[in-house]
């Protein structure tokens, strides 16, 4: 399984206008073959931080979700706002097991 952990700086007015995009992509994302999660989510305490979680089944699903239609039009719907990802890492793991 893999876990993507992504972070994007999104500048005064940025987040309502790419809101109808973030809700497009989560939905489309989440019901694509090999997504287990996919999430954004605001920073509470930084108000222009977004975090993207993800949850992937193997790489071939998560190269999938790059070339899927939803993603490009994602990327063209935020490439006018002051929206950019700082950041995005992939770690490999098992299944996980609950903390308590």
């Amino acid at each position: 399984m893999l876990i993507v952990l992504a972070k994007a700086q999104v500048g005064e007015g940025a987040l309502e206008p790419a809101m109808a995009a973030i809700a497009d992509m989560v939905a489309a994302s989440n019901a694509e073959e090999g997504c287990i999660a996919y999430a954004f989510t605001q920073d509470l305490l930084q108000p222009g931080v977004i975090h993207i979680v993800e949850k992937w089944q193997d790489e071939a699903a998560l190269a999938a979700h790059f070339a899927t239609p939803h993603m490009a039009a994602f990327g063209a719907a935020i490439a006018g706002l002051d929206f950019k990802v700082v950041e995005a890492l992939k770690f490999h793991t098992d299944e996980g097991a609950p903390v308590m």
